[in-house]
């Protein structure tokens, strides 16, 4: 059972958010686009497997995209699945090309078809995270639980070679398609080996209590100031930005669309990129309205919630 969806990230909803509204001059802005086509890819390749992973019997607890704390320190798991017998932090790949894991050197190597790339270790990574999720799991009392780390090739045309042991590498790395039989085989086999049953739904719930969203100051990354970000409706049609509110409707000067909610993505991005809250001012210049009245009418229209006290409007 899935008890925690994969939402889209924290960092790629700013970048969504704040790349539209900067110069093309800003001098960070080729890098955070970089960024950005980066963490599409690693978030299309998680969905990918978790169209697999989400096929488990019912038995099994699902979370999607964990993010836990532990010695005061946060850390990410793509996935955890936990079984009646043994728990299982997923960390998912999506390589293209042809990808090669070096048993000797401790390397994963790329090959596009042009050029060679090296990448962290994934076996290594995966490692820490077990490491850390055990640790995690002492500090709320469950001692010897199971802990078994897969890492899921999210592409299947992907490649997958190994220079030096490749029976070890075989048992943890595998197309995501194949994870779910991997899964089922392993607790089966501690479950033919006596291995005490688990309360697994209680530990997940537990595991989702605990789970923050995981999140980097992107402005602070890049350097981008409160006065870098460009003001204005953007156009759902053509992106531009400066929609004009016209009869209850935003209508775009570029292109002529006309809509009658494209301010809420602009609430949206002033909620992400400046502040959890805003005000009835705040509303009129970021949205370049010129009525206060309109701009209290836009926000009510918003599914925000009025704190009267503070006079300030929050997200629900």
């Amino acid at each position: 059972m899935i008890i925690k969806k994969r939402n889209k990230p924290l960092p790629l909803q700013k970048l969504d958010a704040i790349i539209p509204r900067l110069s093309p001059q800003f001098k960070k802005l080729s890098d955070m686009q970089h960024e950005a086509a980066n963490r599409y890819k690693g978030y299309i390749g998680e969905q990918k497997v978790d169209y697999h992973l989400d096929l488990l019997p019912g038995n099994h607890t699902i979370l999607h995209d964990v993010c836990l704390a532990v010695n005061g320190k946060t850390f990410q798991l793509d996935s955890v699945i936990i079984t009646p017998h043994a728990i299982f932090p997923i960390e998912i790949k999506n390589f293209d090309g042809t990808i090669t894991f070096d048993t000797t050197f401790k390397q994963c190597i790329r090959n596009n078809g042009d050029i060679d790339t090296g990448f962290r270790y994934p076996i290594t990574q995966a490692e820490t995270s077990k490491l850390k999720l055990t640790n995690w799991l002492h500090e709320h009392n469950y001692h010897n639980i199971p802990v078994h780390y897969l890492i899921a090739i999210s592409e299947p045309s992907t490649i997958i070679k190994v220079n030096g042991d490749k029976q070890a590498i075989s048992e943890v790395v595998m197309h995501g398609e194949y994870i779910p039989m991997k899964i089922i085989e392993i607790d089966e086999k501690y479950a033919h080996g006596g291995h005490k049953r688990m309360e697994n739904r209680r530990i997940g719930e537990m595991i989702l209590r605990a789970c923050r969203e995981f999140d980097i100051d992107i402005l602070r990354k890049y350097g981008v100031l409160e006065k870098d970000i460009v003001t204005g409706v953007q156009c759902p049609g053509c992106g531009r930005l400066g929609m004009k509110r016209i009869y209850n409707n935003w209508e775009c000067r570029t292109c002529g669309i006309r809509s009658k909610y494209a301010h809420k993505r602009a609430l949206n991005d002033y909620l992400l990129l400046i502040r959890p809250w805003i005000t009835n001012s705040e509303c009129m210049r970021f949205l370049q309205l010129s009525s206060r009245n309109t701009a209290t009418r836009v926000l009510k229209s918003s599914d925000l919630n009025y704190d009267s006290r503070s006079k300030r409007w929050y997200r629900n």
